[in-house]
């Protein structure tokens, strides 16, 4: 038995003068009711399934196989013509050009990376400039999909990753387990600083293409109710605080079926002599070591 796929990675695209998606849900954490910067900038990449391409592999014909620079070129093309403002939306409707073009494919897996780039305010009055952007070097959605030969939709996992978030108290570490190999001290309040990814599914994936905007879940929402709960939280643990965001999340989002986190701990280490009750203190990058939390929660 064998499992084969091949493909195309970070094919980058700019479709400009997209057409905005309105009517996003309402929630308090987040002023974002729409996708409406006319720019849709991300890395596409796919993989092709397919039984018919097995003779590449075993006998060195490519009488079946798709050139991935071909892949490339259908990318482009598609770029050219699409107008929506989502990444999934852009997936989806890339999948069935493939699968409507290419009979030898048996289904696709297919994902985006945005590339953040955010409209710039200009002048006195600092409205939105709909020609200015600048691109951040920080976090970013992504995109997943899956789909078969019927172009059906079998699966979907979207993302807002890359998050880098500090705060200076509101965070805890205490009463761990202590044995002999134990040298960190408890923390009552601590600076705590992580690395998050977060993903989330939908009850229905087709949701996540955009049809009924109040059924969509906005990345830059999802990032604004994270940034909020790790605001008002005050936690016991990053175990603890990502519990609280997963909670929120799916509280928000009735559409959702799933949120997952990963986090990593960049928490940096006190400088010696720093008093941990006072005003002004000092820290230092720690050991490189990281530690890591995952969390899946499903409704």
């Amino acid at each position: 038995m064998t499992e084969i796929s091949y493909g195309k990675l970070a094919v980058p695209v700019q479709c400009v003068g997209v057409a905005p998606l309105r009517g996003l849900p309402a929630i308090p954490e987040s002023a974002v009711r729409a996708l409406d910067s006319g720019l849709l900038a991300c890395e596409v990449g796919m993989e092709v399934l397919g039984q018919r391409f097995l003779a590449a592999y075993i006998e060195g014909d490519n009488a079946n196989v798709v050139a991935t620079d071909t892949m490339k070129n259908v990318i482009l093309r598609h770029a050219l013509t699409h107008d929506g403002a989502t990444l999934e939306g852009f997936l989806d409707a890339l999948g069935q050009r493939f699968l409507g073009t290419y009979r030898d494919m048996e289904g696709l897996r297919l994902t985006a990376r945005e590339l953040p780039f955010a409209p710039v305010r200009v002048g006195a009055a600092e409205e939105r400039s709909d020609r200015l952007f600048s691109l951040a070097a920080g976090d970013h959605a992504v995109a997943e999909l899956a789909l078969d030969r019927g172009r059906r939709l079998v699966a979907q996992r979207s993302g807002q990753v890359g998050l880098r978030l500090l705060k200076t108290t509101g965070s805890a570490f205490t009463r761990f387990a202590r044995d002999d190999a134990t040298t960190l001290p408890e923390r009552a309040d601590r600076p705590l600083f992580i690395g998050l990814d977060v993903h989330w599914r939908y009850a229905d994936p087709a949701d996540a293409l955009g049809g009924d905007p109040a059924r969509y879940v906005a990345a830059l929402q999802v990032r604004d109710v994270v940034h909020t709960v790790f605001h008002e939280f005050v936690s016991e643990s990053i175990q603890h605080l990502v519990h609280a965001m997963g909670e929120r999340l799916l509280e928000r989002f009735e559409v959702l079926s799933e949120v997952a986190f990963r986090a990593e701990n960049h928490t940096f280490d006190p400088v010696p002599g720093s008093e941990p009750d006072a005003d002004r203190r000092a820290y230092a990058a720690p050991f490189p070591a990281r530690g890591l939390i995952t969390l899946v929660l499903t409704r």
